[in-house]
Order: C-alpha cells, then structure tokens, then sequence
C-alpha cells in the first residue's frame, strides 16, 4: 500500500511565476486567480509586488501584448480600448499601448472589408452590413464612413 504523498500548498508568488511562464497576466487577472486558489489578500498583493519588482510581470507589457493581438484580430481602437479597461489597465497606459501601435486605422478597416465583403460592398445592403460590422469590431464612425468610401470608390475606378 502506497502513502499518499501530501504536497505543500504553493505560495502565491510561486503560483504567479507557473501562469506567467505561459502567457503575460494583467495584475488584476492574477489578483483574481489568486483569490480563487484561496490565496489572502495580503500574499496576493506581496506576490505582485514581488512579480512587478522582478519584472516578472508588467502591466504595460501585457497591455502592448494585448493590443498588437486585437490589431491582428481585426479589432479597431474603440473595442481595443474596452477590452484593456475591462482588463484592470490604467487609461494613460492603455493610451500608451495604443500610441505605440503606430497602426493606420482606415487601412486596416479598408484591408478589413476588403477581405471580409470584395465585391459585395456595390448594394446598399452590403455597404450597411459592412458599416455595422466595422462598428462592432470597435472602428469609430468617421474611419467606417472613409472605409466604405474608399472600397467603393476603388471599386468604381476598377469597373471603368
């Protein structure tokens, strides 16, 4: 018969090091799985402080990580900008991930629908459809109404 083999629980600061070595975590993400693995409040925070300290964890690394992501995705500035906020990150440093972006919005929501519609853009309905969906992934009204314009304008100058 086999003894069973207890293992010390692991210490928050160890837990922090296993969820970063496999991908960046927002502070207020470890925070939570902390929590849930019934870490005190008072080891969370010192495990953080120790993770930040060590450069093990970074707020604006994940933020950058985060936002490089959703561009690749197809995500625009205003859905991008959300999802950071939902994820704990301080607007001046999700302004920075964005600042260091260096993206080009109406080109990206261009290449976007182009992919997304081709020649489906040349109806009413496919230019609304369109719209909508550049809006829901986040793209602000001025850059959809430049995006539509521009396929159809691309689309007119390839029928002459």
């Amino acid at each position: 018969m086999r003894k069973k083999t207890t293992t010390p629980p692991r210490s928050a600061y160890q837990r922090g090091i296993d969820l970063l070595a496999r991908r960046e975590y927002s502070q207020r993400e470890l925070r939570q799985r902390f929590a849930a693995r019934g870490h005190d409040s008072a080891e969370a925070e010192a495990a953080l402080d120790a993770l930040s300290a060590q450069n093990y964890q970074s707020d604006a690394r994940y933020a950058e990580m985060l936002a490089r992501g959703r561009v690749a995705q197809g995500y625009g500035p205003r859905r991008i900008r959300m999802e950071l906020a939902a994820q704990g990150i301080a607007r001046q440093r999700a302004q920075a991930a964005m600042d260091s972006l260096n993206q080009d919005w109406a080109q990206s929501a261009s290449d976007l629908l182009r992919r997304r519609y081709g020649a489906s853009l040349h109806t009413p309905d496919g230019r609304a459809r369109a719209a909508q969906f550049l809006l829901r992934r986040g793209f602000d009204a001025a850059t959809v109404r430049s995006a539509t314009r521009t396929e159809l304008d691309e689309a007119a100058a390839g029928d002459d």
